[in-house]
């Protein structure tokens, strides 16, 4: 679900800085690949970690960009991807329990 979270975000936010640079994308790939650890994530052993170990995002677009846009394009999606800079960020987590 995170990863697909990540791919959903990333594609929208690539899009819109696409259309704000007025860079033509004809046709993408968004894919988000991660390690994990399923031992922790299942509770077989208590000393595997719960979560991702490494995320990859990669994008493989349809586009006559040149590098350097193809760079700015990049660089633009990781900084207002809101997923992407949610779980670089790991920000501060509450949890709560109430009784209805």
């Amino acid at each position: 679900m995170l990863l697909e979270a990540l791919v959903a975000c990333a594609g929208v936010t690539l899009r819109a800085v696409a259309t704000s640079l007025g860079v033509v994308v004809a046709s993408g790939q968004v894919l988000a690949e991660g390690d994990l650890d399923f031992r922790g994530t299942l509770g077989v052993d208590r000393d595997a970690p719960v979560g991702f170990s490494a995320i990859r995002l990669s994008f493989d677009l349809e586009t006559d960009a040149d590098e350097e846009q193809l760079a700015t394009l990049r660089r633009l999606t990781e900084r207002y991807c809101v997923v992407l800079q949610t779980i670089a960020r790991s920000p501060d987590l509450t949890t709560s329990v109430t009784c209805l």
